[in-house]
């Protein structure tokens, strides 16, 4: 069984493809079962995200053709459209690809963790569609345990790399419980959204967001129980907000000086952390003057951002090294899996013959047949079968030629001597002997045990 990871993703596609190729949540059902029905797909997951598409096979033989055409074709593309903003890893590089991913090292953020939880959403589709099976199965959980160990063991996640995050991130350095403290949030827009999601998300106390209009103030406000005001019911509110993180289009200051100070009395000088993401800014650069503000611009938060995207790249050398050995580990387990089936079969075999030997055994005994007599014919018996079959291979490798696979068979049945004693006498016996002797004394060495 062998490992396809096909997909596109930000660095690959623009958004138009991106949209194109994306799988809805309603349709990955369909998707999985089709893709499995129309190729040689054994097991199957599909991740779709805003950023990333990709699928996740098991297959017998690997077809990479047959995923592709069957890519382009489910979303009415060419299957040449499809090759050009994509990529294509199989086996080992599926594997390193998958775990690459779920770590967040290749992401467009760099150590985000959402998208381990996208792929654990992933595999619990494929697992209710019946898609998974349990060799894709085995890889999920391996890669899901690399991408908890790269969290546990690097520093990857720790820093913040968005505006957002830096912001929430920098005020937990001036009130580090942020579940006593009040948040202003300035703005309705996509940035201070994320913002008022990341405070809910630490815990904030309250969150109060004012807007130019009420109504976009309470779509962002109310979900997260917070309190939605107009711009002119700031100064209001001001004095009893700790966090005031301000991200408007206004041409002119939204926040003044007079206003902060007169916010700072009624707070008795108590902190007041600021953070003006907007350009023009919002909040006039005056009051970072006054004692008890903490006043940040958004390129102050750049150059925490900088600094921290440093941080997180040495971080993710150190994932790399995880994630490579991570991908020989699985790799080297898969191999080990596959004796499985062989070492089963042929110990069923034995313990067939053993049993026709016992029965035989029993039978003498039960005619009065000397006890010891019986013990060793027994012991002969089960011998000769036990040998051979693989007598009867080994002397065919041996005539004609196969030293690596003599070489195997010695290590195989832990006999002394080396591969190239094993070689030297097939080579002997190949090139010395006449066409009708049988070349076959590597093989009657191995039998016999070097004994």
């Amino acid at each position: 069984m062998g490992f396809i990871a096909l997909g596109i993703n930000h660095k690959t596609a623009g958004v138009e493809v991106r949209e194109r190729l994306s799988f809805a949540p309603e349709q990955l059902p369909d998707a999985l079962l089709r893709l499995r029905e129309e190729t040689v797909t054994q097991e199957v997951a599909i991740l779709s995200t805003c950023n990333r598409t990709e699928l996740y096979c098991a297959q017998d033989q690997l077809d990479a053709d047959g995923l592709v055409n069957w890519f382009a074709a489910f979303h009415g593309m060419t299957a040449e459209e499809v090759r050009r903003c994509s990529y294509l890893h199989q086996d080992a590089g599926a594997v390193n690809h998958m775990m690459r991913v779920a770590a967040g090292l290749d992401s467009m953020v760099l150590g985000e963790p959402q998208i381990l939880g996208q792929m654990k959403d992933a595999w619990q589709a494929a697992r209710t569609a019946g898609t998974l099976g349990p060799h894709l199965d085995r890889l999920f959980q391996s890669t899901f345990n690399m991408a908890k160990q790269v969290r546990t063991d690097t520093r990857i996640g720790e820093n913040p790399v968005s505006v957002a995050f830096a912001a929430v991130s920098l005020s937990k350095q001036i009130f580090s419980d942020l579940g006593r403290s009040t948040a202003l949030l300035i703005g309705a827009g996509e940035t201070i959204g994320l913002v008022a999601r990341h405070l809910y998300d630490q815990g904030v106390g309250k969150i109060i967001v004012a807007n130019r209009t009420l109504e976009r103030a309470a779509v962002l406000a109310e979900p997260l129980g917070g309190q939605s005001i107009v711009l002119n019911q700031i100064p209001d509110v001001l004095a009893q907000c700790d966090v005031i993180i301000s991200s408007t289009a206004s041409p002119l200051p939204i926040l003044g000086k007079g206003a902060v100070e007169r916010a700072l009395k009624q707070r008795k000088h108590k902190p007041m952390f600021m953070v003006d993401i907007a350009v023009p800014r919002d909040i006039e650069p005056e009051v970072g003057d006054l004692a008890d503000v903490y006043l940040y611009s958004v390129d102050d938060l750049h150059q925490v951002i900088e600094e921290n995207l440093r941080s997180r790249q040495g971080a993710a050398n150190a994932a790399e090294r995880l994630i490579e050995v991570g991908t020989d580990d699985f790799m080297q387990r898969l191999r080990a899996l596959a004796a499985v089936d062989i070492v089963r079969d042929y110990r069923t075999k034995a313990e067939q013959l053993r049993d026709q030997e016992l029965l035989k055994a029993q039978q003498k005994l039960q005619r009065g047949v000397d006890p010891a007599q019986v013990l060793a014919e027994m012991a002969r018996g089960l011998t000769n079968k036990l040998l051979h079959d693989p007598s009867v291979k080994l002397k065919q490798m041996s005539a004609q030629g196969r030293v690596e696979a003599l070489a195997l068979a010695q290590e195989l049945f832990a006999l002394g001597g080396t591969a190239a004693d094993v070689g030297s006498q097939s080579n002997t016996s190949s090139s010395d002997a006449a066409p009708n002797a049988r070349p076959s004394s590597a093989a009657h060495t191995i039998l016999q045990g070097k004994q």
